[in-house]
Parts: structure tokens; C-alpha cells; sequence
């Protein structure tokens, strides 16, 4: 599938500003810090229920679609906030109580959902996880959208480095950040993305420098590659056409 990229965003530790990024694309490395953005965007009320992995995925969602509303979503995480669904999991095994506004906000959808209420934007919402081919999944539901008609879609891809609880769990390098694209179908003389996904066709190990959603922004701003991704007995290739 073809898709073109109208606009982006994204934020992580040390990586506020496009300059930011663009010379992070030159020595990609993962993000290191405990910043998290400000989402001024957003209304305090609101703003102070979010941690850490939602706001860096609002802040990059609100500077990619900026005033635009009516626009589909797609939020691609591993993982989401599961940081806070392992804090309610130590609430239940101290056999405490649990908060109902802890729980809401741990559902894989509840940052999307936030998102839409903050904004008054009543549009589609798909909240999708698939490994180490989150992104390739996001890209694939977002092209699913376009062939329905939607001019545009917004594809919020974000995570976080797992808690120490589930360290034996980590098959990427740990870290937070998020990115968000507006997703159309290309038109004459667009920038195309092209994904395509089959069969491992060798066996050769490709070692994980940056996870494998991240490695698919730096391969976007670096405009070139391919980039071959395998994940779970699939090869995915990424080109820019």
C-alpha cells in the first residue's frame, strides 16, 4: 500500500522542536530523560490525569492536527499506559482499593479517548497494538480509512519503556516518545510511502538499535532506505517512492 505524509510531529526527551529531530536522524539514539511536554493545549482539569506517555502522545496528536477537526484517529502503542494498569495490579494483590478514575484511564483506548473529549471531536477513533509492528499496523488501518473515504487520517504512534516489573519482558531498547502524521493518499507528484508485508525469506538476525515503531520515524525523516523490519515470522519493507 501507497500513502503520502501531509504533515508531522513528535516529541520525546531531548526532542522538542523539528531541528531536534532532524539532527537526531543524523545520530539516532534512543531518548534519554524524564521530561515530559506541557500540553498547554490542553485544559488543566484534564491535563493533570495524564502521565507521562499521554501527554508526550497529545502534545505530538495536538501539533500534527492542530485545529482541524472531523479528521479519523488511529493511536498505535505496544504497550500504552502500563505503567498505571501495573499500579492498579498492586492495588488488587494489597487488596486496597482500586480508583474507577485509575481504571478508566488504563484501557488502551482512554488516551485516544481523552484526546477526542478534550477537543470536542465527536470523529473516529481505532486504537491499535501489534508488537513490534504497531506502526506497520497503524499505517495499515490508516490506509484502510483513506480507501473508505476519509481525506486525511492522524496516526498517533506512541511508548514507553516497560517498568521494572517486566524488565525480562524487553525485546527493545527502553525508551519514551511519541509521533503523529497526517495520512493521505497520494496524489500526482506526492511523496509516497510504500509498505509491504510477507514472508521472512532468511533467517538473518537484525539487531534492535531503537524500537522497531521509533526506527519507522527515523526512516520517515531520513527519506531514504528501505527499511526491512522483521516481526513475528513477517517481513515488513518500508520505501519511499
Amino acid at each position: 500500500m501507497d500513502v503520502t505524509v501531509r504533515g508531522w510531529s513528535a516529541w520525546a526527551p531531548g526532542l522538542a522542536t523539528p531541528l531536534a529531530w532532524m539532527a537526531w536522524v543524523q545520530r539516532p539514539a534512543t531518548p534519554e530523560g524524564t521530561g515530559q511536554p506541557e500540553l498547554g493545549a490542553m485544559a488543566p482539569m484534564m491535563r493533570r490525569r495524564m502521565t507521562r506517555i499521554g501527554r508526550m502522545a497529545l502534545q505530538a496528536a495536538w501539533e500534527c492536527q492542530r485545529d482541524d477537526v472531523g479528521m479519523p484517529l488511529v493511536f498505535a502503542s505496544r504497550y500504552g499506559d502500563v505503567g498505571r494498569s501495573l499500579a492498579l495490579l498492586d492495588e488488587l494483590a494489597r487488596d486496597t482499593t482500586v480508583s474507577p478514575t485509575g481504571f478508566s484511564l488504563s484501557v488502551h483506548n482512554a488516551i485516544a479517548a481523552m484526546y477526542s473529549i478534550a477537543r470536542r471531536d465527536r470523529s473516529n477513533a481505532v486504537c491499535v497494538a501489534a508488537g513490534g509492528a504497531t506502526a506497520a499496523a497503524g499505517v495499515v488501518e490508516a490506509a484502510s480509512l483513506l480507501a473508505d473515504g476519509a481525506p486525511e487520517v492522524l496516526l498517533v504512534c506512541y511508548d514507553e519503556a516497560l517498568p521494572t516489573d517486566y524488565a525480562e519482558f524487553r525485546d527493545e531498547p527502553p525508551c519514551a516518545w511519541a509521533w503523529a502524521w497526517r495520512v493521505a493518499r497520494p496524489g500526482p507528484g506526492d511523496r509516497r510511502l510504500s509498505l509491504r508485508a510477507g514472508a521472512i525469506d532468511s533467517h538473518e538476525e537484525m539487531p534492535a538499535t531503537l524500537p522497531a515503531s521509533l526506527e519507522v520515524m527515523r526512516f520517515f525523516l531520513a527519506g531514504k532506505g528501505p527499511l526491512v523490519q522483521h516481526v513475528d515470522g513477517r517481513r515488513w519493507e518500508w520505501r519511499h517512492a
